[in-house]
């Protein structure tokens, strides 16, 4: 999988060297290339944005600074990506959509956004992580990445994808390790009894309830 990111601010995206997307780097498995946007201004000073139309307060990204940046990574196969409030929440459905792609462009607003005719031409889809707006798009990209590359094959174990928190819908159950007591609380004596089945329907059962707990809206 290749990712190319559109941003202002490549420096944003240093996390992602680290942990198991950094491993994922070094193996070859995905390719993050950072595109900076202000490299393809024609302008001296290398300003990309200008005025809105109509006036307002901030400012707005021109075009042809974006679409010529687009230009330099696009390929047959490219999906193009604009991390916006006012795309659609990202969900585990997307997620596991977007790992089939081959290519991915994501494309990071920034000030007051970036000039429509540019999204129009270019954009495949818009993505939100939320009902809230931030100073830009490099952490939604960030988040993006991060939970497309654990789909991808060999970056994690696939038992570790099919048991986490909405991979059958609901969310995961309880995880718990050495001390056997802690602070006076047991770890819960089904799973120590080493029955798999009996710790497996556990499972199901507490993944279900906590569901039905924090996230009713999921049952």
């Amino acid at each position: 999988m290749k990712f190319d990111v559109l941003t202002l601010f490549p420096e944003m995206f240093e996390s992602l060297k680290y942990s198991i997307i950094g491993r994922a780097v070094e193996n070859d498995l995905i390719n993050i290339n950072l595109i900076n946007i202000r490299d393809f201004s024609k302008d001296k000073h290398k300003k990309v944005d200008d005025t809105p139309y109509g006036g307002g307060a901030g400012m707005v990204i021109r075009p042809d600074v974006v679409y010529d940046a687009y230009n330099s990574v696009k390929s047959e196969n490219s999906k193009v990506i604009y991390m916006s409030p006012q795309g659609k929440t990202l969900n585990q459905k997307k997620v596991e959509n977007l790992s089939k792609e081959n290519h991915l462009i994501i494309l990071c607003g920034h000030y007051e956004g970036i000039d429509q005719r540019v999204i129009d031409k270019i954009v495949d889809e818009e993505i939100s992580i939320g009902d809230y707006v931030l100073t830009g798009g490099e952490i939604p990209a960030m988040v993006l990445i991060d939970s497309v590359s654990r789909y991808i094959e060999g970056v994690l174990k696939q038992d570790s994808i099919k048991e986490e928190s909405f991979s059958n819908g609901l969310l995961e159950y309880p995880q718990y390790t050495r001390p056997e007591v802690f602070e006076g609380e047991p770890v819960p004596s089904i799973l120590l009894s080493g029955h798999h089945e009996n710790i497996e329907k556990w499972r199901k059962e507490q993944s279900l309830k906590i569901t039905k707990k924090k996230r009713p809206d999921l049952v």
